[in-house]
């Protein structure tokens, strides 16, 4: 009796943890990378004193995130860098329908790893055009690159300075290209600027030079059933989230769709 005791109590151990806790796959745009480390490293903490959830980050730019998710990634959750591309897996099926919010409001900046470049305006640095590269990413698959475009053409310069223009697959790729003083200028996330350890000079951009960066979470189809991807976009939602994303250079609008 007591041998039948001990291996029912061994199944209930071995079997029960499955139910509470799980590990989900987080795809995150490239310019919430360090933000999304901060977050998951705090949803841990806090999962671990309730249910021991566990998170895994992959990386890349918006466009490229997307084409894998509906090429059949196993990802659970989308930190997108836009809210279109969220909204198109909603009405492919691929996410959740009714699961996507607005999580940041992204905000753009130039920056140069040389202290003296940007002084004040950066709209003085790029109309001097003493400079031979200026990085931006894909503004085809990368929203910071898009919102980079629009803001070179309000500026009047799309044209003049296209021959200076790099492009990266995605702003983390823009951001090493000035870091590495390849580019001597560079449209960046503004949170990039804010987390890295050598500042330089920067400018943050007006928001009125572009369309908004409406960053968007989504829970998609492969994390439906996943307790880990749901419990982390609840966390997402909540205040301590919302305090690192403010002090990490968003702006944070309420939650409720795109």
């Amino acid at each position: 009796m007591k041998k039948i005791i001990c291996v029912a109590a061994l199944f209930w151990v071995a079997f029960v943890p499955e139910t509470f806790a799980g590990e989900a796959n987080l795809a995150v745009a490239a310019n919430f990378l360090e933000p999304a480390r901060r977050l998951v490293a705090r949803f841990e903490s806090q999962s671990e004193k309730q249910l021991p959830h566990k998170v895994k980050i992959i990386s890349g730019s918006t466009g490229k995130l997307y084409a894998q998710t509906i090429h059949g990634a196993p990802f659970d959750v989308l930190l997108a860098a836009d809210s279109h591309r969220p909204r198109l897996l909603e009405g492919r099926g691929d996410a959740v329908a009714g699961s996507r919010f607005t999580y940041a409001l992204g905000r753009l900046a130039l920056w140069s790893a040389d202290p003296k470049r940007i002084n004040g305006d950066g709209r003085a640095a790029l109309k001097s055009e003493k400079f031979q590269r200026l990085a931006l990413a894909n503004p085809k698959t990368a929203p910071y690159g898009l919102a980079a475009e629009q803001t070179l053409r309000s500026l009047k310069l799309w044209e003049r300075l296209g021959g200076k223009v790099v492009r990266g697959e995605n702003v983390a790729q823009a951001f090493h290209f000035v870091a590495t003083e390849n580019a001597e200028l560079g449209f960046v996330a503004l949170s990039q600027v804010l987390t890295y350890k050598k500042k330089g000079s920067h400018w943050e951009v007006p928001a009125s030079l572009h369309e908004p960066i409406a960053q968007d979470a989504v829970l998609l189809t492969h994390g439906k059933a996943n307790p880990a991807a749901k419990a982390f976009l609840e966390f997402l939602r909540g205040e301590a989230a919302k305090k690192i994303i403010r002090e990490l250079g968003y702006a944070r609008q309420a939650p409720g769709g795109g």
